[in-house]
């Protein structure tokens, strides 16, 4: 506001300046033409008084300054000129101070030169021959004038702006000082311009308005936090336009927001395409429910339009988080295909080799093989089931098995020569190193921990490979670590060769009659005992699975 004050009194002051300036040159211009005319009659009567007195020789050794003298005869001819040779100069009887002259006594006119951009005053004065004496002085036209002024002009000219300016900036300061002083928290005891007062009274008046709106406004945010806050699912409030009016504590979190989203819209906190989905329910007035993923989960989400008189005024947007569920479900589902897919395989088998053997076509020196094949098959399947059954204990918590002290390098000793053999038909070199560390456990698990990482260990390796079971204490606990020279695992699959029926090497999994569910068991049974499972690996150069057990109370050396 102070700069437009500026520029207006500027633009003002300086269009006030310009004008008086110009009408002053004007008005100057017309009194100085009036005198310069009168000046040239008193100088045209003196000559013409000097011609009457002394005739021709009045001219002789005459040089006016300024001035140019002419006589005329009564017919118009030229006599005499001071300025120009008098017989060659054209007859002057059509000239208006002439005729005047010839038929008054006096007669005088003025003529605009555009090419010298000058004016010329006349003034004749007839004599008692009847001849007349003219007079003629050049005045300078207003452009000339100007011309001939312009630096004393423009010299005025910025002083006049300049002091502009400064009263420009003074004024605009002091008219707007009241007003940058105005106390806007208490709008009626401000003392400045009548003018200014309805203004206050409406803002005095919009205040309360807005502080009454204020309160109310936090009473019903404190009122739906209170009932919000403390609820695990997430809940939004919107407007008709999709902006956030309130949120909780959950919906926060999963949004990676906080409360200065308020009044935000909502896809500019989370850009989530499946949610812009939903808020055309808020138009549609329906509702809208749609699962999507957030932050690593499953959440489902439910969109309600509120009515309030007929119209929408808004909705509740609510998130339930079914992360547990959907696992669970394609858990279910994964597990069903996979149990199905492992027991196909087998069956078919066996009812092959069945139906051979029934139908007499199998040779009498090869039914040894078939048997062979039928119960290495069905071996296949019982381990299978059995695995199956342990991994649906494990799920439903094994709270039925017993916990005791366990050793867990007795454990691995235990494990290494039970598995000895098989080792050794595989070309593979195993031990068990490290020191006594008794934990706290179910010895069955604890068995099938230590048992499934050896077995992978020396059926995943090389000919010619170690494996090494370390037992390890811990200021923090104990350390189980089963090291091979094997195959390693490429990097795509380490994070999957926890879950159930996953196998890197599908083919030469079944060689070796595993079911792929040794590791899922290591690991439910590692979690029933709060332990923490790391692996390493380095393709073609072998692996290194550990359990970290937390500390017990019976963790004493021996």
């Amino acid at each position: 506001m102070t700069k437009r004050i500026f520029r207006s009194i500027c633009l003002v002051a300086i269009a006030v300046f310009l004008a008086s300036v110009t009408l002053f040159l004007c008005v100057l211009y017309d009194y100085f033409g009036n005198v310069q005319q009168k000046g040239l009659k008193t100088q045209t009567e003196l000559a013409a008084q000097g011609v009457e007195a002394v005739g021709a020789e009045y001219f002789d050794g005459l040089s006016p300054k300024g001035y140019r003298i002419s006589w005329i005869s009564a017919d118009g001819k030229v006599l005499y000129d001071s300025e120009a040779d008098s017989s060659e100069m054209e007859n002057h009887l059509a000239r208006e101070e002439i005729g005047e002259a010839l038929e008054s006594g006096y007669g005088e006119s003025a003529r605009y030169s555009a090419t010298l951009m000058e004016r010329t005053l006349y003034s004749a004065k007839r004599l008692s021959d009847g001849t007349v004496v003219r007079l003629s002085v050049a005045q300078s036209t207003v452009p000339t004038l100007l011309i001939g002024m312009t630096q004393p002009i423009i010299i005025i000219i910025v002083i006049a702006i300049g002091v502009s300016f400064w009263l420009a900036h003074r004024l605009s300061k002091n008219i707007t000082a009241p007003l940058n002083q105005l106390d806007l928290d208490d709008p009626l005891d401000n003392e400045g311009y009548d003018e200014l007062s309805p203004l206050l009274r409406r803002i005095d008046a919009q205040q309360r308005q807005i502080r009454e709106q204020e309160r109310e406004l936090r009473q019903k945010q404190e009122e739906f936090e209170a009932v919000t806050e403390n609820m695990a699912e997430g809940i939004i409030l919107l407007n008709t336009n999709g902006v956030i009016l309130g949120l909780n504590r959950a919906a926060g979190s999963l949004f990676g927001a906080t409360s200065d989203c308020i009044g935000k819209y909502i896809l500019s906190v989370n850009r989530n395409i499946e949610i812009s989905e939903l808020l055309s329910g808020i138009e549609s007035g329906t509702r809208k429910e749609k699962i999507i993923g957030l932050n690593g989960g499953k959440y489902q989400l439910a969109l309600n339009p509120v009515r309030e008189g007929g119209n929408i005024s808004g909705a509740v947007l609510l998130m339930l988080d079914v992360t547990e569920k959907e696992q669970a479900e394609q858990m279910r589902r994964e597990f069903t295909a996979n149990v199905s897919h492992e027991l196909k395989t087998p069956l078919h088998t066996i009812a092959g080799c069945a139906e051979l053997l029934e139908n007499g076509m199998v040779r009498p020196e090869d039914t040894a093989k078939f048997y062979s094949q039928i119960r290495g098959e069905a071996g296949r399947m019982i381990a299978l089931v059995e695995d199956i059954i342990r991994l649906s204990h494990l799920d439903e918590g094994a709270e039925d098995m017993k916990r005791e002290p366990v050793d867990l390098y007795d454990l691995a000793a235990e494990t290494v020569m039970s598995l000895s053999r098989e080792a050794e038909s595989a070309g593979v070199s195993v031990s068990a190193q490290g020191e006594s560390a008794v934990v706290c456990g179910i010895p069955q698990l604890l068995e099938s921990i230590v048992y499934n990482l050896t077995d992978n260990a020396i059926k995943y390796n090389r000919q010619g490979g170690t494996v090494k079971v370390s037992v390890e204490r811990l200021s923090d606990g104990v350390r189980l670590s089963v090291a091979d020279t094997g195959i390693g695992i490429p990097p795509e699959h380490r994070e999957r060769i926890f879950e159930r029926f996953y196998r890197v090497d599908k083919s030469r999994s079944k060689e070796l009659g595993g079911t792929g569910l040794g590791l899922s068991i290591v690991k439910h049974a590692a979690r029933l005992h709060h332990a923490k499972v790391e692996l390493q690996s380095a393709e073609g150069e072998g692996t290194v699975i550990t359990v970290v057990f937390q500390p017990t109370p019976f963790a004493k050396p021996r």
